[in-house]
């Protein structure tokens, strides 16, 4: 069977209603008590019957979390920018969770979860909260349950929950459907600065940070952000403004963290936070639907049916498309 059929637990319509320990795993999710978000957290991660049935409890406890975005190429100092962002905002006596996505190997499906470790001056704070994830082969800069996670720790209580992206390339666009504010992050000497901006990452942006900004060439930066800003049109009337900061020492922090503060007003005094949250349900409303129709296919299919048409298609003997369409009628059949 292929590895898109393995979880095809996820997709049976099994509840495990009536299980003391999900029961009291829900209320101490629910208390605050750390232990009790770790395993949640792990048990939403991994999906399956447990998963479903804890989400499906928490679903109505979320949607009180700011989730901020932070984007950017390698190097542009993502993690450090976060530790720095989380201490300002526990300076306001804010809750904070961090989800820091990193990559997988595509061989073993292992992942370094180093963030942790940059992090680590946060350790012991019980108002923050960080949980790494390994993105598991998804693309677009996040883990296939990083919208899961968000909700267990916003019905947690977390008032803010930063999510980094694996910071892999330039196409980690997907955290625009996630967050309600978005920071993309750049830096002096990445190369030629108009060039380094690219389409996708522009267009998200609600928030611009020049880090590093006391390197060389910072003002270059800026000045072809503004360049590009003056060139587009504002999205929901909100310009994205240029901030400059040195994460190491926490220059510019604050004014980031009232930044963010400004754009979520804006948001909530327009139509762009219902917006944004209708976008995020869709989003994942979509890729539960995509998951749950895969599954049922390939629990549908008799053994070696999937391997047999595979062999076809690397035979030439039919296309993929051609493949997929009988496969599916097959499934509508019953055969």
């Amino acid at each position: 069977m292929t590895p898109e059929a393995k979880p095809l637990g996820e997709g049976s319509q099994a509840d495990v209603g009536g299980n003391a320990d999900l029961e009291n795993l829900l209320e101490g999710v629910l208390t605050g008590n750390r232990r009790a978000l770790a395993r949640a957290l792990t048990i939403v991660e991994n999906g399956g019957p447990e998963a479903r049935w804890l989400l499906k409890r928490l679903h109505p406890r979320a949607g009180r979390a700011h989730i901020v975005g932070i984007t950017g190429a390698p190097g542009v100092g993502k993690s450090t920018l976060v530790n720095a962002l989380a201490r300002e905002y526990r300076n306001r006596e804010r809750r904070v969770a961090i989800v820091a996505v990193d990559p997988s190997s595509p061989f073993t499906g292992g992942a370094l979860l180093g963030d942790r470790v940059r992090m680590r001056d946060l350790a012991g704070d019980t108002g923050v909260f960080i949980r790494s994830m390994a993105s598991r082969g998804s693309l677009g800069g996040l883990a296939r349950a990083t919208g899961d996670v968000t909700t267990v720790l916003d019905a947690a209580g977390f008032e803010v929950i930063l999510v980094e992206t694996v910071g892999a390339g330039q196409v980690e666009v997907d955290i625009a459907k996630e967050a309600h504010t978005t920071i993309v992050i750049e830096v002096p000497g990445m190369g030629d600065e108009v060039q380094s901006i690219k389409a996708g990452l522009f267009e998200i942006a609600d928030i611009f940070v020049v880090n590093k900004a006391d390197y060389p060439n910072a003002e270059r930066v800026e000045l072809a952000l503004k360049m590009m800003l003056d060139m587009s049109k504002p999205r929901e009337g909100w310009r994205p403004p240029i901030l400059k900061t040195v994460a190491t020492r926490y220059e510019g922090i604050a004014e980031l963290a009232d930044t963010i503060e400004a754009h979520r007003a804006h948001l909530q005094a327009t139509t762009g936070w219902h917006r944004r949250v209708h976008q995020r349900a869709q989003e994942e409303f979509y890729r539960i639907l995509r998951r749950q129709l895969v599954e049922n296919l390939f629990a549908s299919l008799p053994p070696g049916r999937f391997e047999e048409m595979l062999d076809r298609i690397v035979a030439r003997e039919i296309d993929p498309y051609t493949a997929a369409q009988e496969l599916i009628a097959e499934s509508e059949r019953g055969e």
